[in-house]
């Protein structure tokens, strides 16, 4: 059985995600084709996988359960992942039979072809010397009758998950051609209390709702949470005596600090691409224009925005030289972009209603907004305006926030009658929507990057 089990072993790349580190494939000389790309949305065809229970070859018990039991949990969250994408149909592990560990490098293929399956992952959970998990996750098409992906994680059994994210990540760019988004974190606004009083805290959980934590205790109101761009603190604003403060977060350390404070009312901070930058809107005698500022919280704001009226926003290119953000300068909330530094000014914006809450694609491709003509709905469009394409259609959708590849727009969506807020999200192609699981009510989403 050791034997076996080194030699499942050798050949992965193995990969520590306790670091910055980043996982690699291994080419098979005969590869799958990735899904067909139509105008940026990935078309709809559906393939089956079946993801059956990770195979313990030694059964141990860890901090986070039996290796026996992690196998199964493992493959649940992979399989998981890859239905919640909308783009596979999958199957496991529960009803799929238990697999031995040679199966994991000589799968029985014409055992998945009669189910009929299209693409199959198997994998084994290893309980190390120092107390660590060796996750192997492998890829299969069984049309084909061969391997096309392998990898391996070390990590820590309270990481297990990761180690799940990365494979169902890594199967996903597999087989559709696209960056992966699974492995990364969503900050929130979770809320409880009666419609007229809400209590707003800031809190954070995984990609899929798991691993749930609150960071604020909801003593003062926080608002629009943004994780900056290496996932060690995040950015909000907060009410504190009525006055609006915008603080940055340190997640390790469970410290937050100042960035700055004012009694003006105080609008939507957001990071620059590099993190060393804090766009903000602030109102001064009737007038509201964009700021920016050093993340250290030192120096003087600089002022981009002139114009009459109330601008707010923004959201910057991912290369950090231009922002979108809304303004009311011609009569309604429209979208314009301007350079970084507050010069060439342009709406963008010329459809029927209002347009709010503007967030550029980490693809640089698009910008996702709300557009508010009756009912408020989340869209696309490109960066020079055209393109226009609305995605959601209900009573109140706003406040859009991209996956890490930009293939996925989270958002969050208010009841009519109740006031309850939940948090969705919706492919480019305005299908697969689907509400993300929280343990209260949550409102204004920020998806981070992929996890480094």
């Amino acid at each position: 059985m050791t034997k076996s089990i080194f030699v499942a072993t050798v050949w992965l790349i193995s990969v520590s995600i306790t670091g910055p580190a980043s996982a690699q494939a291994l080419a098979s000389p005969q590869e799958s084709a990735p899904r067909e790309v139509v105008e940026g949305t990935l078309s709809s065809e559906q393939s089956t996988i079946a993801v059956p229970a990770l195979v313990a070859p030694s059964p141990a018990d860890t901090p986070a359960g039996n290796s026996t039991a992690l196998g199964r949990q493992i493959a649940e969250v992979i399989s998981s992942d890859l239905r919640a994408s909308g783009l596979f149909e999958t199957q496991g592990p529960n009803g799929l039979r238990a697999i031995g560990l040679p199966e994991v490098t000589a799968p029985q293929f014409d055992y998945w072809k009669a189910r009929p399956v299209e693409q199959l992952v198997q994998g084994f959970v290893r309980v190390g010397g120092d107390g660590n998990l060796t996750v192997g996750c492998y890829l299969y098409d069984v049309g084909f009758g061969n391997e096309t992906t392998r990898l391996g994680f070390n990590v820590p059994p309270r990481e297990w998950r990761r180690a799940a994210h990365k494979c169902a990540d890594a199967i996903y760019s597999k087989l559709t051609g696209e960056l992966p988004f699974f492995d990364s974190r969503i900050a929130y606004i979770a809320e409880t209390g009666p419609k007229g009083k809400r209590v707003k805290r800031l809190a954070i959980m995984d990609s899929d709702g798991a691993n749930h934590r609150f960071i604020t205790n909801g003593q003062s109101t926080a608002l629009t949470p943004r994780f900056s761009p290496n996932y060690k603190s995040i950015l909000y604003l907060s009410y504190v005596d009525g006055n609006p403060r915008i603080y940055v977060y340190d997640i390790d350390a469970g410290r937050q600090r100042l960035i700055t404070q004012s009694r003006n009312p105080t609008f939507a901070p957001r990071w620059s691409p590099d993190g060393q930058t804090i766009l903000y809107s602030m109102a001064v005698s009737g007038n509201t224009d964009i700021y920016k500022i050093s993340a250290s919280g030192t120096g003087t704001p600089v002022k981009l925005t002139t114009a009459p009226g109330i601008d707010v926003g923004g959201s910057f290119s991912p290369d950090g030289r231009q922002i979108v953000f809304e303004s009311d300068r011609s009569g309604s909330q429209q979208i314009y972009v301007m350079n970084a530094d507050g010069t060439n000014q342009r709406r963008i914006s010329f459809g029927q209603g209002r347009y709010a809450t503007p967030e550029w694609s980490p693809r640089a491709d698009l910008i996702a907004y709300t557009r508010i003509a009756g009912d408020f709905r989340v869209g696309t469009m490109r960066p020079d305006g055209s393109g226009e394409r609305l995605l959601t259609d209900s009573w109140q959708d706003e406040a859009p926030t991209w996956a890490p590849n930009g293939r996925v727009i989270q958002f969050f969506r208010t009841a009519k009658v109740s006031g309850k807020t939940s948090i969705w999200q919706v492919d480019l192609t305005g299908s697969n929507e689907r509400k993300l699981p929280t343990p209260v009510d949550g409102s204004d989403p920020a998806w981070g990057p992929v996890l480094p």
